[in-house]
């Protein structure tokens, strides 16, 4: 597809890269929520993978190439799950990861990137903090910084999925892609509006944490001075230029929504589908359930991004009328 920096053959060929246990995740209509909600909804689902999430398919593709180019060290900031998807991805290819993160980020997904063996430092501050901190060490060390949605190997590996939805017999009408830093959103709307033109991408984000949403709005970069959201995987600041030239190309909407609609959908994935998801991965359940009428009588997919969320506050979110429907 042009105007955008990716590339559907080297979409074709990262997929060659790719450890296979990441690859061609479930995808299945959800039909115990369809007269509720007005649509018909499949979940692709990216937590049945070593690392419960869609990052490890970027990593894959960076580990592979690092290791064939005789690089060993490699260095990152995350608010959790690249890290442990790079952890793990470096690990089987002898390299040196280190891992910058927030200390305040979501304990769970600190304890095993350490358990993956990657070397993880702690800093004051958001993920926009981490990110500087990871760019001081790689230039200090003189060591390969992989930097989340602006390296395409992150973005292609994401577009593995589209290729996957694309791919499948189901035809669908919509795909609704949490949005954050924007690998996941750029690579599979890439793949779609090149491969099934006809499908809306609608890209998804907390209202608390609205930066990059705000920016495609606006069609031009719009930072932010706090990122406040139980969504932490989706809760950057400063959005990447180049990331979000390639998103103003692929996506054709963004929209925010609200707290209380994201608890409300990691609730419903828990008691409908016996799915444990992370806020970011509710994000497209959120957006049906604040835009019911825009979506009725279509169907939906969304891509249930990540799993890895801290098990007290997930019994907190689906405790409380658990068997409430929306």
């Amino acid at each position: 597809m042009e105007g955008t920096r990716l590339d559907t053959a080297r979409i074709r060929a990262a997929r060659e890269l790719i450890d296979p246990v990441f690859l061609d995740t479930p995808l299945y209509r959800w039909e115990a929520l369809e007269p509720s909600l007005g649509c018909a909804v499949s979940v692709k689902l990216e937590t049945a993978n070593p690392v419960r999430s869609f990052k490890g398919r970027g990593t894959e593709v960076v580990a592979r190439l690092l290791a064939e180019r005789g690089q060993r060290a490699v260095v990152c900031a995350s608010a959790g799950n690249l890290g442990q998807a790079l952890a793990w991805s470096g690990r089987g290819r002898g390299l040196d990861v280190t891992v910058v993160a927030s200390r305040f980020a979501t304990e769970a997904k600190l304890d095993r990137i350490r358990a993956l063996g990657a070397r993880l430092e702690l800093v004051d501050g958001d993920h926009e903090s981490a990110r500087e901190r990871a760019a001081a060490l790689a230039h200090r060390d003189g060591i390969r910084l992989l930097e989340d949605s602006l390296d395409l190997e992150t973005c292609e590996g994401a577009a593995t999925i589209g290729l996957e939805l694309v791919e499948a017999a189901a035809s669908f009408d919509t795909v609704l892609v949490a949005l954050g830093g924007g690998a996941l959103a750029t690579g599979v709307g890439h793949v779609v509006k090149a491969l099934a033109p006809g499908v809306e991408v609608v890209c998804v984000q907390p209202l608390g944490a609205p930066a990059m949403t705000r920016s495609w709005h606006e069609r031009r970069v719009v930072t932010t001075e706090t990122a406040d959201t139980i969504a932490d995987g989706v809760a950057g600041r400063y959005p990447i230029p180049a990331v979000l030239d390639d998103l103003l190309v692929v996506a054709d909407d963004a929209v925010l929504v609200r707290e209380a609609s994201i608890i409300a959908g990691v609730r419903v994935l828990f008691a409908d589908a016996g799915l444990v998801a992370e806020p970011s991965a509710a994000l497209g359940i959120a957006a049906i359930l604040e835009n019911r009428d825009r979506f009725a009588g279509r169907h939906v997919v969304t891509i249930v991004c990540g799993g890895n969320v801290d098990p007290a506050a997930h019994r907190r979110w689906t405790g409380e009328a658990a068997d409430r429907r929306p």
